[in-house]
């Protein structure tokens, strides 16, 4: 290999090292906050699919993923991090892209744990068709816990364990404030009927989450240049072991490696940030050696705790 290959080898490693590792240059103004990487296997180093777009210091969650709250107190400052906006009681909105378990099991910690803490108003949650149910049966299996906490001898406020669920069913702007404009779009995700993903425009970022998908015409509409682009993956040399219901299953619910690649060439984000990872095996390396076949963008291999 003639030696300015070498450089320029041994440059990208570099440059898809820093990226993997969450070292970005964000602004003052939004940040993104990945809660969770994971999917449905318990990987012990990643914690269930939940991200925090970060406006002024107001919080808005992305999926409830399992351990979304402690990952949050965690950069939080009441735990020796940086971020006040992640005080468990500040965290006040939230939004759903579809019901699936590893999506959602962490909802009851999403309500209570932060009303423990010190919410003392509602929280305000927006999903799909279900969404209201599901409060509803959270907050009867619990209702003991409430009743306890509320006329037992411990302190607690009689706003902040209540939720505020609101439906949509349709594309297009489900939530305004000072801070964002929240847009859903549909996503296709195997037969799974009600599945979307977000398009958050803040005052000075545009930040698309995919949720679970499939390769979509949709992503391509609402990510065509984002300032950063949160999108699931799997690992195509993990698929390829795979036997052919795995792959029939995968192929039609999730998007690999190569897949991606294509969808950033065509949409050209500011930042690829990798989510809901399924790495089968692969390394983070591996996961960009893959995209990069497709793609020579910035790419980051999204960990847990990670700030874009």
């Amino acid at each position: 290999m003639k030696p300015k290959s070498i450089v320029l080898l041994l440059f990208s490693c570099l440059v898809m090292n820093a990226y993997s590792q969450g070292v970005f240059s964000g602004s003052d103004t939004t940040r993104l906050v990945i809660l969770g990487s994971g999917n449905p296997n318990p990987s012990p180093s990643q914690s269930g699919c939940s991200v925090a777009i970060i406006v002024f210091n107001t919080p808005y969650i992305i999926d409830f993923g399992p351990g979304l709250i402690r990952r949050a107190a965690a950069l939080s400052p009441s735990y020796g991090g940086k971020i006040s906006g992640l005080e468990v009681k500040n965290i006040k909105r939230a939004f759903l892209t579809h019901l699936h378990s590893d999506h959602t099991i962490g909802y009851p910690d999403l309500i209570l744990t932060p009303w423990v803490m010190g919410r003392d108003e509602p929280l305000e949650v927006y999903g799909p068709e279900g969404i209201n149910k599901m409060t509803e049966n959270i907050l009867e299996a619990y209702e003991e816990d409430i009743r306890y906490r509320l006329y037992g001898s411990e302190p607690a406020n009689n706003r902040g364990w209540r939720v505020n669920s609101h439906e949509f069913m349709n594309e297009g702007v489900i939530y305004r404030d000072e801070n964002v404009k929240v847009e859903a779009f549909p996503v296709p995700h195997g037969s799974w009927p009600n599945s979307w993903g977000f398009r958050f425009t803040t005052p000075d970022k545009v930040i698309v989450i995919s949720g679970d998908t499939r390769p979509s015409e949709k992503i391509l509409e609402y990510a065509t240049d984002a300032d950063i682009l949160v999108h699931e993956v799997y690992s195509k040399k993990g698929f390829d072991t795979k036997n052919e219901t795995w792959k029939a299953y995968h192929s039609e619910n999730h998007t690999s490696t190569y897949e991606l690649g294509e969808i950033a060439s065509k949409t050209n984000p500011g930042l690829i940030v990798l989510y809901h990872i399924l790495y089968w095996g692969a390394s983070d390396q591996e996961l960009l050696g893959e995209i990069a076949t497709k793609y020579k963008g910035k790419v980051a291999v999204g960990h847990d705790l990670d700030v874009y």
